[in-house]
């Protein structure tokens, strides 16, 4: 199968490809990976890839002709592509419309005409709001807080559409709050740890209470993975890590991890339109594909510390 994987150079996207590469993860006979390599995506993500198989483009996904020469003899588009932090968002939502939205539709229409077998949209679940008690499941009804958030709803709706009007086999997937080696740090995990390594406050909104389940990049790639081996046109599958902790308990959890003391907080005032809770219930993957995460929040936090810890020349 020869992939696309727009956005390929970023966290979750290079982390899917390197997978690939190595064979832990399997299907792909070539990789191509497609990014325009903004601040939050690098070239260094993809360094450990060396095989013949593999081929990079350097482009934007709202560059229609580069994207439907990107597409010619693919199999299927996997679609990481896209401007993810809500901070930036509320402070200029524009880049985020014509990345996540526009951009997407540029896949698709390329995707339609060059006659792609399966396409993979890769969301959020945060398109589903906030949720003060339960889980969301995939029957949830869109209801987004943030321009970021909107802006995935959106590309959900604008992929489902495809699949409706066109009988495009799309595949969309929702996954939980994402963390792990690679990460750029302005996402809270690497955001705390890299600022703790330098001897820096660590800024928590509020009074932390808001919560979040955390899902370790290796299980989100595994569990797309399957949505496209064994993954069903028009379905939507959530991806959840299963470990729901407030944003203070975090703060705590890295903060005696790495032997600080709680005056290393620095509470600030709380961001506009927090959510207050994500929840997912992804029963139906588990259920359907066979999913379950594997590395628990205590391993994958202590890995990623080490990491950013041995790998400073990378993110500072």
């Amino acid at each position: 199968m020869r992939i696309l994987i727009t956005g390929g150079a970023g966290f979750i996207g290079s982390h899917y490809a390197r997978m690939l590469a190595a064979g832990t993860l399997t299907g792909a006979s070539e990789i191509i990976v497609l990014d325009k390599l903004t601040y939050s995506g690098s070239r260094a993500n993809l360094e450990e890839i060396g095989n013949s198989n593999f081929q990079f483009i350097l482009g934007d996904i709202c560059d229609e002709s580069l994207v439907d020469r990107a597409t010619k003899n693919i199999d299927a588009i996997v679609n990481f592509a896209a401007e993810s932090h809500v901070d930036r968002s509320i402070d200029s939502s524009k880049n985020f419309f014509v990345t996540n939205l526009l951009g997407t539709h540029t896949l698709l229409d390329a995707a339609k005409r060059n006659e792609v077998a399966t396409f993979i949209q890769i969301s959020t679940d945060e398109v589903y709001g906030s949720i003060n008690s339960g889980s969301w499941d995939e029957e949830q009804p869109l209801m987004p807080n943030s321009p970021y958030a909107a802006s995935k709803a959106s590309a959900d709706l604008l992929a489902r559409s495809f699949h409706q009007t066109y009988g495009m086999d799309i595949r969309i997937t929702r996954c939980s709050n994402n963390y792990g080696p690679n990460q750029f740090p302005e996402k809270v995990i690497p955001l705390f740890i890299t600022n703790l390594l330098i001897n820096k406050k660590v800024p928590l909104y509020g009074d932390g209470s808001n919560i979040r389940d955390w899902l370790h990049v290796s299980d989100h790639c595994r569990g797309i993975n399957l949505v496209l081996q064994k993954g069903k046109p028009g379905e939507i599958y959530n991806i959840g890590g299963g470990r729901e902790i407030s944003n203070l308990e975090l703060t705590r959890f890295i903060l005696n991890a790495m032997n600080v003391e709680e005056n290393a907080i620095e509470r600030i005032k709380d961001r506009p339109g927090h959510d207050f809770r994500y929840s997912l219930n992804f029963e139906k993957i588990a259920k359907d594909l066979g999913y379950k995460p594997e590395i628990s929040f205590e391993q994958g936090i202590n890995e990623t510390i080490e990491w950013y810890t041995a790998n400073k020349s990378w993110w500072q």
